[in-house]
């Protein structure tokens, strides 16, 4: 019995069974985030706020993860700590460009991490990216041009959409790296040491960036704990939920991140215009067209074999 011959078939239907609906809920806790770190850059600095951010989140894997603690690798610490590196770099960087532009704004550029890591793979590792990573890189540079708007006549992005976009790479870098780990190491110490590598970093980094220790503020001490629950509440459910759903189907979904965060941020009343929101729109289809890829589906993946996970992180 062969199938060479058998006719191509959509692989992606409407309706959502349950694992896909948790990672909609997920996706739609990811888009409210931008709004709350942009919120509570009123009354802390971006880098003493990832801090405690990351501390929290940190402190709730370890409680969820305790009994697996103890048999910690040399090659787990090692992948944790450069992940945690990563992760710094990303959030900080991302945290500090929410100071300048808006949650949307935010979400969408961060959402450029998706076809950089095809990119990034190139530059550093020599891999040429296939026909649809390469057009949405092309459609993601377009999107990017026109959401950071035109100023005298050609496009300009600002320092916070900068500093936002470089934050984009660092967090692709962290992609690469938890795909170089993958099966190597247990996820859940892997995730307590990132994570404490990321808070441990974030404090000392306020020194140079002259950020002092902020005042005591129900809105920090809540944002920290709550977004630090959230991190914990994603990463368990999005382990649970991708045993069962293929990487494209689960990209499709998170692909709607940025779209959650403009809806938050429209409902708080930011408003972005006619051109930007395109842009957005191109970036959204740039991070869909990414991660699609052109061929047969194999006869393992027809018969209900759950596919590899796509790459993690708590985002916002």
């Amino acid at each position: 019995m062969s199938h060479a011959t058998s006719p191509f078939r959509p692989s992606l239907s409407i309706r959502l069974n349950k694992a896909e609906l948790v990672l909609v809920f997920i996706t739609m806790l990811w888009g409210g985030t931008f709004l709350i770190v942009h919120n509570v850059m009123s009354v802390s600095g971006p880098l003493y706020f990832v801090g405690l951010r990351f501390a929290a989140a940190a402190l709730f894997v370890a409680l969820i993860s305790a009994k697996t603690l103890s048999g910690l690798t040399l090659t787990e610490l090692k992948a944790g700590t450069l992940i945690g590196v990563s992760i710094m770099l990303g959030y900080g960087l991302q945290t500090m460009g929410l100071q300048s532009i808006s949650s949307s704004q935010s979400a969408f550029i961060t959402a450029l991490y998706v076809p950089f890591v095809p990119l990034l793979q190139w530059l550093v590792l020599g891999r040429r990216p296939g026909l649809m990573p390469s057009l949405g890189i092309g459609l993601a540079f377009v999107g990017l041009m026109l959401l950071a708007g035109p100023q005298g006549g050609m496009p300009h992005l600002s320092e916070g959409e900068l500093v936002t976009l470089v934050s984009a790479v660092a967090i692709a870098g962290e992609i690469i790296l938890i795909s170089r780990y993958a099966g190597k190491v247990d996820v859940r110490r892997v995730t307590v040491v990132q994570l404490g590598v990321a808070s441990a970093l974030s404090f000392p980094m306020t020194l140079p960036m002259q950020e002092r220790a902020p005042d005591f503020s129900w809105l920090l001490l809540f944002s920290a704990l709550g977004l630090g629950a959230m991190s914990a509440i994603i990463q368990v459910a999005m382990n649970w939920a991708q045993k069962s759903v293929s990487p494209t189907r689960a990209t499709l979904i998170y692909a709607g991140e940025p779209v959650w965060a403009g809806v938050v941020g429209r409902l708080a009343g930011e408003r972005l215009p006619g051109l930007a929101l395109l842009g957005g729109g191109l970036i959204v289809a740039a991070v869909v067209i990414s991660e699609l890829r052109i061929g047969r589906a194999r006869a393992a993946t027809t018969a209900g074999q759950p596919q590899p996970p796509v790459a993690e992180r708590s985002s916002g």
